[in-house]
C-alpha cells in the first residue's frame, strides 16, 4: 500500500492535486456535478462525452455540456468522433474555451456511438485510424491530450497494451483503461490485473477504472494493477464525496467518514439548486431526479419518496418533499 501513497499526479505540464479522477458519464458529469465532486476533493473532473461534430456546429446543448467554471480547474473535456480533422478542430475550440486537458474517447460501448457512429470503443478495432485521430488532436492543441479506452473490443481482441504504445508514440500524455471489453458493456467484473499489462507497456501515467465503489476497491485496484491513479464513475452515484475520501486515504492513510445524514441533505439541496440554475426549472428538476434517487437509496421509505419526486414538476414542491422525507430521519438520528 505504501507505494501508492501519493498526493499529486502530473499529466504533462498539468499537476493534479491528487490521482483520483471523476469519470466522464453521459447525463451525469454535467457542470453542477463536476463542480461538487471537485470541491469535495477529486483531483480531476472530466466532462460528459461530447460529440466533436456537434461541438464544431456549436450546438446549444453541446456547448452547455462543455461549459465549466473556475472551481473545476483543471478540467478535462472528453471528445468522441471518428474523423481526425473534426476531432482536432473540436479540441482546439475547447482549448480556446479554457479546458486544461482534452480526453479522447475510445471506450464508449453504446451502439449509437460504437456501431452506428464508428467512434468510441469501435476505434480500438482500427489502430491506424485511432493513431491518425490522436496525432491530429495532439498537433492541434498546446494542452495535454489523454486517452480513455477499454481492454479491447471483445475477449479475443484485448489490444489495450498495443494501443497504449501507439498512443504514447502519438504524444498522448496519459491513458485511462476501463477493465472491461466493449462486448461486456457493464456486466461481469473489471479486470484490474489486465490494466497492469497496459501499465507495463508504456512510460506515461496509466489510470485504472471500473468497479471502484469504495476506498478499499480503489486500494485493491491500485495494488493489483500498479496503476498511477484511479478513475471513479458509477461509484460516485449519490456519493460525490467518494473521490475525496479516496484521495485523502491515499495521501494520509486515514479514512474520512461519510458525511452525516444532515450533511448529505445539505449536499443534495446544494446540488439541486445548482441544477436548477444550470438547466432552468423544468429541465433542472428532470435532470435532478436521478441524483435525488441515488442520494436517498437505502433510506427507509425511499421508494415512495422517489415516486413522489418523479410526479412533481414544481421546484419548491420538490424541495418541500425532500425536507418532509428527511426531517423524521434526522430527528431519529439525533435521538
Amino acid at each position: 500500500m505504501a507505494s501508492y501513497t501519493r498526493k499529486t499526479l502530473s499529466v504533462g505540464p498539468v499537476t493534479l492535486d491528487n490521482p483520483v479522477i471523476l469519470a466522464p458519464m453521459a447525463g451525469v458529469t454535467d457542470m453542477p456535478n463536476r463542480r461538487l465532486v471537485k470541491r469535495m476533493g477529486a483531483g480531476l473532473v472530466v466532462s460528459e462525452m461530447i460529440a466533436s461534430q456537434a461541438m464544431i456546429r456549436q450546438n446549444r446543448q453541446t456547448m452547455q455540456m462543455a461549459a465549466h467554471t473556475a472551481e473545476e480547474f483543471p478540467m478535462s473535456v472528453q471528445l468522441a468522433g471518428c474523423e481526425p480533422k473534426v476531432m482536432a478542430e473540436a479540441a482546439k475550440l475547447n482549448q480556446d474555451m479554457g479546458a486544461a486537458l482534452i480526453d479522447i474517447n475510445m471506450g464508449c460501448p453504446v451502439k449509437k456511438v460504437a456501431l452506428k457512429g464508428e467512434a468510441g470503443s469501435a476505434l480500438m478495432r482500427n489502430e491506424n485510424l485511432a493513431a491518425r485521430i490522436m496525432s491530429a488532436v495532439v498537433k492541434a492543441v498546446d494542452i495535454p491530450v489523454t486517452l480513455k479506452m477499454r481492454t479491447g473490443w471483445d475477449q479475443t481482441s484485448r489490444n489495450a497494451p498495443s494501443l497504449a504504445r501507439v498512443a504514447e508514440e502519438c504524444g498522448i500524455r496519459m491513458v485511462t483503461v476501463h477493465g472491461r471489453t466493449r462486448s461486456q458493456m457493464y456486466t461481469g467484473q473489471a479486470d484490474w490485473a489486465f490494466i497492469g499489462e497496459v501499465k507495463r507497456a508504456v512510460s506515461i501515467p496509466v489510470i485504472g477504472n471500473g468497479d471502484v465503489e469504495s476506498i478499499d476497491d480503489a486500494v485493491s485496484m491500485l495494488e493489483i494493477s500498479g496503476a498511477d491513479g484511479v478513475m471513479i464513475g458509477r461509484g460516485t452515484y449519490g456519493k460525490p464525496w467518494l473521490p475525496g475520501q479516496v484521495a485523502h486515504f491515499l495521501a494520509t492513510g486515514e479514512r474520512r467518514p461519510d458525511p452525516s445524514l444532515a450533511e448529505q441533505l445539505a449536499i443534495m439541496l446544494e446540488h439541486l439548486d445548482a441544477m436548477l440554475i444550470h438547466y432552468g426549472a423544468e429541465s433542472g428538476i428532470r435532470n435532478a431526479r436521478k441524483h435525488i434517487a441515488w442520494y436517498s437509496k437505502g433510506l427507509p421509505g425511499s421508494a415512495e419518496f422517489r415516486a413522489e419526486i418523479n410526479r412533481t414538476m414544481d421546484a419548491e414542491a420538490v424541495r418541500r418533499t425532500i425536507l418532509d422525507f428527511y426531517s423524521p430521519l434526522l430527528e431519529k438520528a439525533a435521538a
